[in-house]
């Protein structure tokens, strides 16, 4: 359902925020090509059609083919620029950055397991590099985009991650590179505020799912939508009691908006929609109900358990990020339908 993603886009156009703030403004956006960054573009550019001034938006990722397959469309406005460029090698020139979202990260067990050092180095050199770029620049605000992640497990003592929770850990294992080098990525944010008074944001987000997903996501949400999207059996790699938060991606570029532009300098905002916790058992039964097919058991392959998150329970509380006029609008049931018939309509002849 195109409609329902289209449908966002347009609410969001004409939201609450203070756009007057990035109208004539250059954003620089890394990870311009994943699943937050495609719908990021999608955003701002439909949001031009009806700004006084234009937002001009320096796209940055690795690969410029993969960058004209998603993005081609905007290739010739004159309000888009791609920049292809690994952040983890050094930023090139890219002319003037009003705001930079830093949004470039592997994010999913695959990669976590596969590019071990890669996604440390996207988390920590990456956000160095982009942090030099923000100072050399005069940037008027930085988005670091961070994670559920960093709150680690839930030790038990709470039901949902406040801002302020802090859970467990375990460093020395492969599958820790990706929280805690998105830890360290906060830790530069306030380093660069105290050193040079760069001014960033935190928004962090829940898992976040949608029709702008990559088919290479190895997310378990990823996959068993595209089980859903092909008629097969849903494969649970575990007994499913994982409780998870998500957001769908309109929802979470929403709320990365908020804390860049509404929220308070340097705090962090959970991104979440209480409306859709659920476990992953849940999860896949839903998504095979909706496909009329069944949940199967099977055991995951060492190479992709050992990027697999430990955590059982972790739910995000998003409250401050509703305090400043933030609010989900599309729910488990709804979004899933919506991405499923969106992979449905991407492999139609």
């Amino acid at each position: 359902m195109k409609e329902l993603y289209q449908r966002e886009l347009e609410y969001l156009c004409g939201a609450p925020l203070p756009w007057e703030k990035l109208e004539g403004k250059r954003i620089l956006l890394s990870g311009a090509t994943g699943m937050i960054g495609k719908c990021l573009v999608d955003l701002l550019m439909l949001r031009n059609q009806r700004a006084g001034q234009p937002i001009r938006v320096a796209a940055l990722s690795r690969k410029e083919e993969s960058a004209r397959a998603r993005l081609g469309e905007y290739w010739s406005l004159p309000s888009f620029q791609y920049i292809c460029c690994d952040v983890n090698k050094g930023i090139p020139e890219c002319g003037q950055a009003d705001y930079i979202i830093h949004a470039a990260s592997n994010t999913h067990p695959l990669q976590y397991a596969q590019d071990s050092i890669g996604t440390i180095a996207s988390n920590i050199i990456g956000t160095k590099n982009m942090l030099d770029y923000a100072v050399s620049h005069g940037t008027e605000h930085f988005c670091f985009v961070s994670s559920v992640e960093i709150y680690g497990e839930n030790r038990g003592d709470v039901e949902r991650f406040t801002e302020r929770y802090m859970g467990y850990i375990d460093c020395n294992t492969l599958r820790a590179g990706y929280p805690e080098s998105k830890r360290l990525g906060e830790a530069l944010c306030n380093a660069y505020r105290q050193t040079y008074g760069l001014e960033f944001s935190l928004p962090r987000l829940s898992r976040v799912y949608g029709p702008t997903m990559l088919l290479s996501d190895s997310k378990a949400i990823s996959q068993f939508i595209r089980k859903a999207a092909a008629g097969e059996n849903i494969v649970l790699k575990s007994e499913g009691n994982q409780k998870y938060s998500y957001s769908f991606v309109t929802d979470a570029v929403a709320g990365i908006l908020y804390a860049m532009l509404v929220g308070t300098a340097g705090e962090a905002y959970n991104v979440a929609d209480a409306a859709s916790d659920i476990t992953l058992r849940d999860l896949a039964g839903t998504l095979a109900d909706a496909a009329g097919t069944e949940v199967v058991f099977e055991l995951p392959e060492e190479r992709e358990r050992k990027g697999y998150s430990t955590a059982t329970k972790a739910m995000l509380d998003a409250s401050r990020l509703q305090g400043i006029g933030w609010k989900p609008r599309v729910h488990m049931q709804e979004g899933l339908q919506c991405v499923v018939d969106s992979l449905r309509e991407r492999k139609a002849p």
